[in-house]
């Protein structure tokens, strides 16, 4: 079965690469979150087939160039895509504003990320390289990973930027950046170019939303319902005790129709009971005589324990 983020990263390979000035901001975030980038060796590795295709346009597109090695078309499983060729990586390296000395230089070159179209491509690119998303049915997580702490740092810059605050921790010697908001996933997903997996967020969170509400409220009515019945069992036990006193066909006659409503309906609410008065009463009444006769049981129980005075 498909995951979820693979779904995610299909619909992006979906959107157009753009304006070459997009095309390279792009595949500018695809090789800083890529899997080896440096002055001698260019490698990214998918399993992705979408984003394996995708690769060699950003880079035609981008950069003028070819990779010097391509997947097989009917590769299975990882792919790689590697430049080897020093004049053509020392290209990428000055396109990206970097030094082919020193992969030390590695940073967000946000001079080629003026435009709000190009800072949704790199971030596309970093996603599809390097970024991974839950299934919003289980939980809520959205990640991008690199090996350069500094482009890490750089690109939370971006997004803060971009109104969106991810968090960042490190995990087995990569820096992450990471999203726990259902809120802030849909709107990053929307802005790199993946609309229907946003809304499948936004309808995960829905769902989650209305089950934990039906749970609430039959928790609410369960509690009720046991509250009601406690309270009703407590009545009965006082009339059973007013009446093995001989005190309860004494009782005035407001209060002995209460009680002998209550008797007879043991399981009704204090609304029906109020309803079933003649004439009918307020539930508000009925509370109120029911708590004089829970009292009147407690005197009388008082007493016999006691003896008379």
């Amino acid at each position: 079965m498909i995951s979820f983020s693979a779904n995610v990263k299909r619909e992006l390979c979906r959107t157009a690469p753009g304006a070459k000035c997009c095309a390279l901001a792009e595949m500018l975030g695809a090789l800083l979150y890529a899997n080896h980038f440096s002055a001698s060796c260019i490698r990214i590795v998918t399993e992705n087939p979408e984003f394996a295709a995708r690769l060699p346009r950003l880079l035609q597109r981008g950069f003028g160039l070819r990779f010097d090695a391509l997947p097989e078309p009917e590769a299975q499983g990882k792919r790689v895509l590697v430049l080897e060729d020093p004049e053509k990586i020392s290209h990428v390296f000055t396109l990206c504003g970097f030094s082919a000395e020193s992969s030390l230089a590695l940073h967000v070159n946000l001079a080629l990320l003026e435009n709000d179209c190009c800072r949704r491509a790199f971030l596309r690119g970093a996603f599809l390289a390097g970024g991974s998303v839950t299934d919003p049915a289980k939980r809520y997580h959205l990640e991008f990973s690199t090996s350069h702490r500094r482009v890490c740092a750089e690109t939370g810059t971006l997004l803060l930027e971009m109104g969106l605050t991810p968090k960042q921790t490190e995990r087995k010697g990569s820096s992450i950046l990471y999203f726990k908001q259902s809120e802030t996933i849909e709107e990053l997903l929307a802005l790199m170019g993946a609309p229907v997996s946003a809304m499948t967020v936004m309808q995960a969170k829905i769902e989650k939303d209305w089950r934990n509400d039906a749970n609430r409220k039959t928790n609410c009515d369960t509690a009720n319902v046991t509250k009601a019945v406690d309270a009703a069992q407590e009545q009965l036990a006082a009339l059973r005790t007013l009446e093995a006193q001989g005190r309860l066909d004494s009782l005035p006659e407001k209060l002995l129709q209460t009680a002998l409503l209550r008797r007879e309906h043991p399981e009704a609410t204090l609304s029906e009971l109020a309803e079933l008065h003649e004439p009918p009463t307020s539930k508000s009444t009925v509370n109120h005589r029911m708590r004089k006769l829970l009292a009147l049981a407690a005197e009388g129980t008082e007493t016999t324990e006691e003896g008379p005075a």
